[in-house]
């Protein structure tokens, strides 16, 4: 009876110590974040001290050529189809064609020196009453990618949620060699507690890790979320950097988003401006990694407006308080956004507005509120003389 539990327990571990003893983990978590840029803002992320990268989609392969000139590895993502957008998990045929199409990929890339792991799919079961038959197409196309390259992970990127939902996790999937979990605002704390009543013991990824994102935020009366400044997301993920840290079951952590998009804002999630400028977010990143800057990016200590709501064409005024030398500040109002499409996809840039300046300067602005009512955002941008910068906004509504 105990050589039969001795095996046992051995056969349970089987997938825990496959994914540690990979010789494509490095010794060391992984350390890095979700990209979505060129190859100029790659190289921001290795110079910054990141290890890895994580991409989403098949047609990001050309970061693993140049993930390798950098040495870093790639967590490279196979696009999987979402219910939301009307992918049929019960048609043989899409199923087929999607299997297809991987085995076809994989095939091609998984001698890549600069691969690290496969990641199947991104939040599949978003929006799904049940997401078991998501997370179980998702186990058979890892099984899948498994017999055609076993020297690689798998990886089941999902929403955080509930315990009951994280429960299912724990038995689902036995293909999937590591799970993959997306983290915003205090999701990363506590997760271990949480972990540990889903009885979940594979090794873990946080796939994404981010600040209080748009649909967790509060709001403003007539429905705005508020976005919070660079500075406070810079200290959130010192926060839980060091607290997922703690954590051996965590193999990887994934700050979302090297790179720009716009998601209710254009800065509420890209870590980077349109230019590939720095941040004070990727300062903060750069000392979790081991690299700290030696030329700091400004901050935004306070920010305020002189109203919420404005008449058309009234005075509007808004202050910061700013740290850092060789300051410019640039202030533009847009339309807030309305196309909004949830479940992280990228949006259109609502148009920006033009106003009159009555003045301007680093830390204060007076301008004529737009003539046409409607839901509006003052943007702060703040560069240094070193080319970083920091960013905020302020909703305001003119009616």
């Amino acid at each position: 009876m105990l050589t039969r539990l001795i095996l046992l327990a051995a056969v349970f571990l089987l997938p825990l110590q496959t994914a540690f003893a990979n010789p494509s983990v490095p010794a060391a978590p992984w350390r890095g974040a979700a990209f979505s840029g060129d190859r100029a803002a790659l190289e921001k992320l290795a110079a910054a001290g990141a290890n890895a990268v994580r991409v989403y989609h098949e047609r990001d392969a050309w970061v693993l050529d140049e993930a390798r000139k950098l040495g870093i590895g790639v967590l490279m993502g196979l696009d999987v189809g979402l219910p939301r957008y009307g992918f049929r998990l019960d048609d043989p045929k899409a199923i087929a064609a999607q299997e297809n199409r991987i085995r076809a990929f994989v095939k091609r890339h998984r001698n890549h020196p600069a691969l690290l792991a496969w990641v199947i799919g991104n939040e599949v079961e978003h929006d799904m009453a049940d997401p078991l038959p998501a997370w179980r197409e998702i186990n058979r196309l890892a099984g899948v990618v498994k017999t055609l390259d076993p020297a690689h992970p798998t990886v089941m990127s999902v929403n955080d949620g509930e315990p009951q939902y994280l429960a299912k996790l724990a038995g689902c999937c036995p293909h999937v060699d590591m799970i993959g979990l997306n983290l915003y605002a205090g999701a990363a704390f506590g997760l271990d507690e949480r972990i540990r009543a889903a009885n979940i013991v594979k090794p873990l990824l946080i796939a994404e890790l981010g600040p209080l994102g748009q649909w967790q935020a509060g709001r403003k009366p007539w429905g705005a979320p508020v976005e919070f400044t660079s500075r406070e997301k810079a200290a959130y993920f010192r926060r839980a950097w060091a607290e997922l840290g703690k954590n051996p079951q965590i193999r990887g952590v994934f700050a979302f988003l090297w790179g720009t998009k716009q998601e209710q804002t254009a800065t509420w999630h890209g870590l980077l401006l349109p230019d590939n400028s720095l941040t004070e977010i990727t300062d903060a990143l750069a000392e979790a990694w081991g690299r700290p800057s030696a030329s700091a990016a400004p901050s935004i200590l306070g920010i305020g407006i002189s109203a919420d709501e404005f008449a058309p064409g009234a005075e509007v005024s808004s202050t910061i308080e700013v740290r850092g030398e060789g300051l410019v500040t640039g202030w533009l109002v847009h339309k807030d956004a309305t196309e909004l499409r949830g479940g992280g996809e990228s949006e259109p840039l609502p148009e920006a507005v033009g106003v009159e300046v009555l003045f301007a300067d680093i830390s204060s602005i007076r301008f004529r509120a737009p003539s046409a009512p409607g839901a509006y955002r003052l943007f702060i941008t703040v560069r240094g003389g070193n080319g970083k910068a920091a960013t905020a906004n302020l909703p305001f509504l003119v009616r």
